[in-house]
């Protein structure tokens, strides 16, 4: 069971529950956004509401173990945002947050009190620019989806020495067998 601040927990039992995404993108360099109406800083670092946080995905729960993407689209992209989208930015993290904000109007920015809601890996990238706005798209995937992933592994002295020249734990297997394991299929 997850449990939640006190401050929190406040949130949850009123009537009306507003709140602000902190989204992280950890490129070669880190952007940080929000969809608060002004700037936001959250455990040391600022989130910028005017970096161009166009629309993102809301939430996802989920009971099993899944590949569950989760999805951000950034308008008028930076040129240096470009720059990382053209020389590869899959396989970054993404990592988004909640917020929640307070009766007062102000958001809950202890460590304690932010919820994270996401955290993945740049899945599909890709830049949409149709000449009136320019959109980065990004979709991310979860830790999870390298689970559907297969690789070939061949366990034979010719297959080590692929890895490992100094190895010898293959050295006695049959020349070339090949073996397939399917993690989690029965």
């Amino acid at each position: 069971m997850r449990i939640f601040s006190s401050a929190v927990q406040t949130i949850f039992d009123s009537d009306t529950i507003t709140s602000a995404y902190l989204i992280k993108l950890d490129f070669n360099s880190t952007y940080y956004l929000t969809s608060h109406s002004y700037d936001l800083v959250y455990d040391g670092n600022t989130y910028l509401a005017n970096g161009g946080l166009y629309e993102f995905d809301s939430p996802k729960f989920s009971t099993v173990i899944d590949r569950e993407s989760y999805r951000v689209v950034i308008s008028e992209v930076l040129d240096v945002m470009m720059t990382e989208f053209n020389s590869n930015v899959v396989g970054k993290d993404i990592e988004v947050k909640i917020a929640l904000i307070d009766a007062n109007g102000e958001p809950l920015l202890s460590t304690s009190d932010v919820i994270s809601i996401y955290k993945g890996y740049v899945d599909s990238p890709s830049i949409v620019n149709d000449f009136d706005t320019k959109l980065a798209v990004i979709e991310g995937t979860s830790p999870m989806a390298d689970l559907d992933r297969v690789n070939t592994f061949i366990t034979s002295k010719d297959g080590m020495d692929q890895k490992s020249l100094t190895d010898t734990s293959f050295d006695t297997i049959f020349p070339n067998n090949e073996t397939i394991i399917r993690w989690g299929k029965s």
